[in-house]
């Protein structure tokens, strides 16, 4: 699923989202800019920075990174009053950019993230004599999330009785949807019965009514004893018919188990070995 949306709608939240050299480097491009707009206003000013060559771009420039982030050389100086009135806007805004910048970066840092691997496929096969959708989740950090929860929902295109098209959606029921303790992997279930949307369905039947299985998984971080959340979705040509996935958990030296994450999203067929 998905939206269409500027930029600019949320950019408090594309702060917090955008990677890390996307974050970094528009700082340092804002840093860039903000600079090089309070030296073009330096230089309308000649002679109002004691020491400075006249009409030098890089002085007015450096003079004004100086000021920006009060570190004040000493070299330079504003000797007009027009340079002192710019100073002090400057000075002002190099505040209001630490104190902005401060809390963005300490909101990215201390903010709790998921590491929570879904194969890539999902399968449906018979289990325990019924047949099944399946798919499995894999904590990628060495802590533990306690309390998981997970729900999945079906999403698909409702014809009313008057004829309208909405999209719907529908809670499938999982065979176990809560875990005190998810430190590993968990391979999730929903058994297709009569009443199961999946019913009959097949990849044909799931394109035409523009299937989407969205998956929620929730807990709380050991570690920051706070929420944590992770969202994926599978689409139908995502979804394999009467396969299995590969055997991934094997016992370590130390009678561990250890999770082999190589063959996370490895699916074969039912009578494979």
């Amino acid at each position: 699923m998905g939206r269409e949306s500027s930029p600019w709608s949320d950019l408090y939240l594309g702060m917090l989202t955008a990677p890390w050299w996307v974050f970094l480097a528009g700082l340092a491009g804002l840093y860039i800019v903000i600079n090089t707009l309070f030296a073009g206003l330096y230089l309308l000013d000649p002679g109002g920075l004691a020491n400075a060559r006249p009409g030098s771009f890089w002085d007015a420039f450096f003079f004004s990174v100086q000021t920006f982030a009060t570190l004040g050389y000493g070299g330079l100086a504003p000797k007009s009053f027009y340079a002192n009135i710019l100073v002090t806007v400057e000075a002002f805004a190099g505040v209001l950019n630490i104190a902005l910048a401060s809390g963005t970066m300490f909101a990215r840092v201390s903010r709790p993230t998921a590491r929570v691997m879904f194969s890539r496929p999902a399968v449906i096969a018979t289990f325990e004599g019924r047949p099944t959708f399946m798919f499995r989740v894999a904590n990628q950090r060495g802590n533990q999330i306690m309390e998981a929860d997970i729900t999945v929902t079906l999403a698909h295109q409702y014809l009313t009785r008057e004829g309208h098209i909405m999209r719907r959606f529908e809670e499938l029921p999982l065979i176990r949807s809560h875990t005190p303790l998810f430190a590993l992997s968990w391979t999730v279930m929903h058994a297709i019965g009569e009443n199961s949307p999946l019913y009959g369905a097949d990849r044909d039947s799931l394109l035409k009514d523009q299937v989407e299985i969205v998956i929620v998984l929730s807990g709380t971080d050991e570690n920051y004893s706070d929420r944590i959340y992770a969202r994926h979705s599978y689409a139908p040509h995502d979804i394999h018919w009467n396969k299995k996935f590969a055997d991934v958990l094997r016992l370590g030296p130390d009678d561990r188990r250890i999770v082999d994450l190589t063959k996370f999203h490895e699916v074969m067929d039912i009578d494979s070995a």
